[in-house]
Formats: C-alpha cells, sequence, structure tokens
C-alpha cells in the first residue's frame, strides 16, 4: 500500500484531498498543526489507513516523524491568501518559504519518490494582453505576498538537481470554490452566493477582473492525477489546474448566481485598478496528464446555496469559516 502524505491536511483543500486518497486506497497521513482546528479529520482517525501527525513544517523532527516510511507528499501546509499572509508577512516567510523548504529537503533526505507542490495562478499578477490567455510559459508577475512566496518556492523546487530522490511538481491552483470538510466563506464564489442566500445585498468591488476558478474537489484530483502519473510526465513540471472554459469576470460569478437566485439584490462599486487580472490556459493539463474537471461555477454555487438555507451551519458569519 503506498503511503501519502499531506501537509496541511486539515485544511480547507487539505481535507477533501486525505479522502479522495483514502477512496483511492491510499494509507494517508497528515501533518497539521491545527491552527484552525482538527473537526475536518475526526472521523478519519476511525480508519485503519489514516495516521495524524500533529506538528508544524518548520520543525525538523516533526517533520521526519511524518514522513517516515512515505512515498510521496502532498504539500499544502501554508498561510494561504493575500489577506491572511498581509496580516504577519514574517509568519507568511517562515511558514511558506523556510518551512517549505525544510519540508522538501528531509523528504529528499527519507527517500520520497514525488513532491507535489500547491502552488497558485495568482503568481500570473495582471494580464499584459487583457485579451490573451497565460500559460506555465507566461511570465511571472507576483503582486501580493502570498504569490510571491509561492513564486520563490516553485524555483526553489525546479532548480534542484535532476539526480534527487524526491521529483517535484507544481500545482498552480485556480481559485477554489465548494463545500469542505473545513469550509470556507471567504472565497469569491461561496462568500458571494452565501451573501445572497441570506437575502443581503452585496457589494461587489471591480466586477471586470477575470480569474479562474475551480471546485475543491477537481483541484484535489490534480494531486492525485500527479500521483498516480508516469514519472517521467511530471517531474520537474509545471500545470496549471481548473478548465481554460471556467475564466470568469467577478460580473460573471454574480450572472450565474442570480440564475438560482433571481431575486439577488446587487450593488456594483467602481474600481479601475486591481493588481491581479488574469486569463488562464489549461491545455497542457488536459494534454498531458488528461485531466478533465468534473464540476462547474454554477454546481458550487448551488451547493452553497442549499447549504446556507437549510442551515447546516446555524452561523455562516462565524469568524472560524474565514482564513483571517
Amino acid at each position: 500500500m503506498i503511503k501519502v502524505l499531506v501537509t496541511g491536511g486539515a485544511g480547507y483543500i487539505g481535507s477533501v484531498l486525505v479522502r479522495l486518497l483514502l477512496n483511492k486506497g491510499y494509507y494517508v497521513r497528515v501533518l497539521d498543526n491545527l491552527s484552525f482546528g482538527g473537526e475536518s479529520l475526526v472521523e478519519l482517525i476511525n480508519y485503519e489507513n489514516f495516521d495524524f501527525v500533529k506538528g508544524d513544517i518548520r520543525n525538523t523532527s516533526d517533520l521526519k516523524i511524518a514522513m517516515k516510511d512515505i512515498t510521496y507528499v502532498a504539500h499544502l501546509a501554508s498561510i494561504v491568501g493575500d489577506p491572511a499572509c498581509a496580516l504577519n508577512p514574517g509568519l507568511t516567510e517562515e511558514i511558506n518559504l523556510t518551512g517549505a523548504k525544510l519540508t522538501y529537503n528531509v523528504a529528499n533526505e527519507m527517500g520520497v519518490e514525488k513532491f507535489i507542490f500547491a502552488s497558485t495562478c495568482s503568481n500570473y499578477g495582471k494580464m499584459k494582453n487583457p485579451n490573451d490567455f497565460v500559460t506555465e510559459e507566461s511570465e511571472l508577475l507576483p503582486v501580493s505576498l502570498y504569490a510571491k512566496t509561492k513564486v520563490e518556492f516553485e524555483q526553489f523546487l525546479l532548480s534542484q538537481k535532476i539526480s534527487n530522490i524526491t521529483k517535484p511538481t507544481c500545482l498552480r491552483f485556480s481559485t477554489v470554490y465548494g463545500l469542505s470538510p473545513r469550509i470556507r466563506f471567504d472565497l469569491t464564489v461561496n462568500e458571494f452566493t452565501k451573501e445572497l442566500a441570506l437575502n443581503r445585498e452585496l457589494l461587489v468591488f471591480g466586477e471586470q477582473f477575470w480569474r479562474p476558478y475551480c471546485h475543491v474537489i477537481d483541484l484535489s484530483r490534480s494531486v492525485i492525477a500527479v500521483l498516480d502519473a508516469d514519472e517521467t510526465k511530471v517531474s520537474f513540471n509545471v500545470f496549471n489546474v481548473g478548465d481554460t472554459s471556467e475564466n470568469y469576470q467577478k460580473q460573471m460569478i454574480v450572472d450565474e448566481i442570480k440564475k438560482q437566485l433571481p431575486l439577488s439584490k446587487i450593488k456594483y462599486v467602481t474600481k479601475n485598478e486591481d493588481p491581479r487580472d488574469y486569463r488562464v490556459s489549461f491545455e497542457k493539463i488536459k494534454k498531458v496528464l488528461d485531466f478533465k474537471i468534473t464540476k462547474k461555477v454554477p454546481d458550487g454555487i448551488r451547493d452553497v446555496i442549499q447549504i446556507v438555507q437549510d442551515k447546516f451551519i446555524h452561523d455562516p458569519d462565524n469568524q472560524k469559516y474565514k482564513n483571517i
């Protein structure tokens, strides 16, 4: 049985990935400091093929305990998002760079075969040509500390010796949405839908700016696609994760919500400048790994409407559903 370590496995994406890995027959270990609690993993303690290590990726001994007998590492542990990173730049550098580099180095020392890094399409920053699509070969123009740390760690991974035991792959994730055991309502699709499902007026800033979106399940599936792929296809490679048809302006997201909540009240606030504005091509992952998404933005909207309106969550405004 192949053993996979997921760092940050109690998080929004990690808690979905862990379940998909278990369902595929992998043995899964999570390394997490539980900074947002561990409720997302509680019932997994019942699984024979699940193991948990409470620890910190900045701690060598924690990493060595977590990586014992591990074949693959999916590295998700980080301070995520522009606001959270801006809140504590020093901690962000420690975790997203120093800790991440230590995680790779320990993995290589302990004979891990594949190291999959959860990067971000935020690395592209702002398109030079608003009519074009950026690809994996496009210039990286990070405009936030979050993206800058992702770019720097990508460069660290891709500059490793080809002869290293641990072969890295960088996955540039689209903006995520959808339901997870550690639900978040501070993400564009989830937040907009929650507000309108609660019959509130939604304020939208800069409705014209582009982003690609991808469901949390499909982002998690992309990690498994790399784990399952022939090493020659993914080793020292970079893939955007999403689908080219799922690039949206904020206005388009609102229009999709209004199809399901036609009485929605929207107020647009003019914002002519945004440091992030990019449309992304996902042809490479489709061609090389035959990766196709299974869910689209309207699916995520429908699910969020249901859990809000049926009161699956009694207080969706609670701070615990946000990263800051």
